[in-house]
């Protein structure tokens, strides 16, 4: 995959238009940071979940994402400002570092990210003693923000663009903080504009192991030539350093925690060659307009059930009964087929807590997962009376006929790598351990899975298949969610 820092549309981006449509492909997955000023801010309207043309993505304006790998990477788009389209704000650094946090409980479990992405240069990492740094195009000052978003998540790599030139910084370690007993390192590289006459470097290839897999003395060995954390010696405006730290906090321990809004292409288009492993990224939605990042400042922290180190389980909105519930990632993961082995470990655990539970209500338990124009990982989860068993298979196939789908059975999931590794699907996990899964998604029903389960001969109130027109109160909704959370709380592995 390519990521890529700076401007990268300009004043003419008619040479795209062959790539938008179609006559021209994008030759390897490319994803873009959002606009730096408000003349190519029109480029970045009106996209179809962030994309741009084939293999072409818009990441979003700030937000964590998380490849199938296991590399995190973090990234804010724009510069320093007043907020707007094109500019970042105290808000936003403060979003992105309680993304990177979201999951972790306590300053011994955090490694830092793997991958910092911004497009302005922080201030004051050319504070390197008698390493020289090329200051020919000052575009934009650099920013005190995105300083004290690099020392609080602890980028390995930190990549910028802008001002023209090639800049790789010797590695710095990072102080031992209230967010980490570690001294991480980091290394800084800025990339220089592409087809620059200097010749400067304007690519960087990169091939890393997932900072979470690496070992302990791996991650904080020294080298020779490392130097101070440049940040250290400046006033970072302690008072947001406070607040994001109280705000993080809440998400460690508040686990009533449920929405985050958030280039030129020609001469000026930069970027670093990333390889990633097997799987293509999937496109992703700006994680502040993801209604499901638990990071989300507008999320309904009231819907949730339980939170995991990568999962959390939440109300559905607009449930068909108090069974029906949700398995969602806890950061921007578009589907299960992208999981890490990790991840799929921990899924495994809440799927099969939930198994035991319902078995303890004299329920059987169905999970079931649309890939079709989504955007954030989400398996609902319904369960109906165990005499009722023989009937989920019946009313699938039933279902399936009426709409012209061919609903294939495959073995049991064990891995991500048993699901579609490109392309939409539908894939459904029957108590009696057949899976069902379909791969024609062109027209797929919207409320396929509600539909198969609200019908007459197992829940019987097809009045519900619309989750719009069965929402119940906020009131009502408390009251569930506490009511499934005590029944739940014996199953429940996160206490």
């Amino acid at each position: 995959m390519l990521l890529c820092v700076g401007d990268f549309f300009g004043e003419n981006n008619d040479e795209l238009i062959a790539f938008k449509n179609g006559n021209k492909v994008v030759p390897v997955p490319t994803y873009i940071l959002g606009p730096n000023d408000e003349s190519v801010s029109l480029e970045y309207q009106n996209l179809n979940e962030g994309e741009i043309c084939s293999n072409l993505t818009y990441l979003g304006k700030r937000g964590l994402y998380t490849i199938s790998s296991g590399i995190k990477i973090a990234y804010l788009s724009g510069i320093e400002g007043e907020k707007s389209d094109h500019s970042f704000d105290v808000e936003d650094v403060k979003a992105v570092r309680n993304s990177c946090f979201i999951n972790k409980t306590s300053a011994g479990e955090y490694r830092g990210i793997d991958i910092l992405l911004t497009s302005q240069w922080p201030f004051g990492v050319d504070n390197v003693g008698d390493q020289k740094t090329d200051k020919t195009t000052e575009r934009h000052a650099d920013s005190k923000l995105l300083s004290w978003l690099a020392r609080e998540i602890k980028p390995r790599y930190h990549f910028a663009g802008m001002k023209g030139n090639y800049f790789e910084r010797l590695p710095y370690r990072n102080s031992v903080g209230s967010n980490t007993q570690l001294e991480l390192a980091t290394r800084f590289i800025a990339l220089a504009d592409v087809g620059n006459t200097t010749k400067a470097k304007y690519i960087y290839a990169l091939s890393i192991a997932p900072v979470d897999k690496m070992r302990l003395m791996d991650l904080i060995q020294k080298t020779t030539d490392e130097t101070p954390c440049p940040y250290d010696s400046i006033d970072l405006m302690k008072d947001v350093a406070t607040k994001s730290q109280d705000t993080s906090a809440q998400f460690f321990y508040d686990t009533n925690s449920f929405n985050d809004d958030g280039g030129n292409y020609n001469r000026k288009r930069k970027g670093l060659g990333f390889d990633e492993g097997k799987k293509r990224p999937k496109r992703v939605f700006d994680q502040e307009k993801c209604w499901f990042c638990l990071s989300s400042p507008s999320v309904e922290k009231h819907m949730v059930i339980s939170v995991g180190d990568n999962f959390y389980l939440a109300l559905a909105k607009g449930p068909v009964d108090e069974t029906n519930i949700l398995i969602l990632s806890v950061t921007h993961i578009q589907s299960a087929s992208l999981l890490t082995e990790e991840d799929w470990k921990e899924l495994e655990k809440f799927k099969e807590a939930l198994r035991k539970y319902f078995k303890s209500e004299k329920k059987v338990v169905t999970f079931f997962e649309r890939n079709y124009k989504s955007s954030h990982l989400l398996i609902n989860v319904v369960a109906v009376n165990e005499d009722l068993d023989w009937r989920i298979k019946h009313s699938f196939d039933d279902r399936a006929e009426e709409y012209n789908l061919n609903l294939e059975t495959i073995p049991r999931l064990t891995e991500a790598t048993q699901l579609p590794e490109k392309g939409p699907y539908f894939v459904a996990e029957l108590p009696d351990n057949t899976t069902l899964m379909t791969r024609q998604m062109k027209q797929f029903p919207l409320h396929f899975g509600r539909e198969v389960f609200c019908n007459s001969s197992l829940l019987n109130c097809e009045d519900k298949i619309d989750w719009r027109e069965s929402v119940i109160s906020k009131e009502e909704e408390i009251a569930m969610v506490k009511r499934f959370r005590d029944k739940f709380k014996p199953f429940d592995f996160t206490l």
